[in-house]
């Protein structure tokens, strides 16, 4: 097995997570190739990354605050070593502060990598089914207090 080529595909997946909760739309889209599809759950897909990261950009701003931890990962790459799949433990944390909401869930990603003429590994196709998610309202929670939030401070650029 390519130990350097499993390693670059993890790496690419654990900045997609750090990039979209940290809001970096530029960055996060250079971890997909242009024609990336993904289909989050039964009511979301995409047939483009300009369609999937206009969309995250738009929806998951600085006005949510989100934490995706991908774990677990199960790499296998083609015999040409040119592409992969990849399953991983997802679990998420969202909290939208104008809405009063805590969201809390778990599911599976399954991951398609291509290398590209850059040599560098990219998501060709992303999805995730949930294993199970919670939504609670933080008036249920009378001691909860957003007590730091890097979006308040600061304007987000949006993708372009």
């Amino acid at each position: 097995m390519d130990l350097e080529a499993v390693s670059a595909i993890e790496r690419v997946k654990y900045r997609y997570a750090r990039t979209l909760d940290t809001k970096e739309w530029v960055e996060f889209a250079d971890t997909l190739i242009p024609e990336a599809t993904a289909v989050y759950g039964e009511h979301l897909s995409f047939e483009s990354r300009d369609a999937f990261v206009g969309f995250l950009a738009n929806t998951l701003g600085a006005h949510i605050v989100t934490e995706h931890h991908c774990s677990h990962p199960e790499i296998d790459l083609a015999p040409d070593g040119q592409s992969a799949t990849g399953v991983w433990l997802l679990a998420d944390t969202v909290v939208i502060p104008e809405d009063g909401m805590l969201l809390r869930g778990s599911a599976y990603y399954r991951d398609r990598y291509m290398r590209c003429d850059d040599g560098k590994w990219r998501i060709a196709h992303t999805s995730y089914e949930r294993n199970w998610e919670t939504v609670v309202s933080l008036d249920d929670i009378p001691s909860f207090r957003l007590t730091s939030n890097r979006w308040d401070l600061l304007e987000v650029p949006r993708a372009s």
